[in-house]
């Protein structure tokens, strides 16, 4: 397996697999977000977007590392973290250490960069992916949470992000 930054010939297929991962995932439609899943190319243009290609060149899943809180992609407003967002792996290979190879391409770039540490948001249904982070050493940090309140959530019923943080 290859970790390397996504090429344009490779955005079609990541966002594919990173709806298709994420569909698994929730017991609700996407909605809105199923779009920005799919819009590799704009994440791309904004951040670094890695994938890990498989031996027959096929790609095995993707992550989105936000280098800084001043990039669009940033869930956070601290100038000394970076971000990890769209953690993604088809669902036909998962458990077999690419989630893990991504994170820690994310955690090195981090480092090199040096970052204070890294911020990462997750759902309660990603609980495969969260048992990773932990493994890893981020910490759950409720004060970092984030409730989305736009359609078709709202102030009453948001939708919460629960923070996790690695201190470099």
């Amino acid at each position: 397996m290859e970790i390397r930054p996504v090429r344009p010939d490779d955005f079609d297929a990541l966002g594919e697999l990173t709806v298709g991962a994420y569909e698994a995932l929730f017991d609700e439609p996407l909605g809105d977000y199923a779009h920005e899943l799919r819009d590799v190319a704009g994440r791309a243009a904004d951040s670094v977007v890695l994938v890990a290609i498989g031996d027959r060149r096929d790609v095995l899943g993707g992550v989105t590392y936000v280098p800084g809180s001043a990039r669009a992609m940033s869930e956070f407003d601290d100038v000394d973290a970076a971000g990890i967002r769209m953690l993604a792996v088809d669902p036909r290979h998962q458990g077999h250490g690419i989630g893990r190879a991504l994170v820690d391409e994310c955690v090195r770039l981090a480092r090199e960069a040096g970052r204070a540490r890294i911020v990462l948001h997750s759902t309660i249904y990603m609980t495969a992916a969260q048992g990773l982070y932990r493994s890893l050493g981020f910490v759950r940090t409720p004060g970092r949470d984030v409730s989305i309140t736009d359609e078709p959530y709202s102030d009453d019923e948001p939708f919460l992000l629960v923070a996790f943080v690695l201190e470099l």
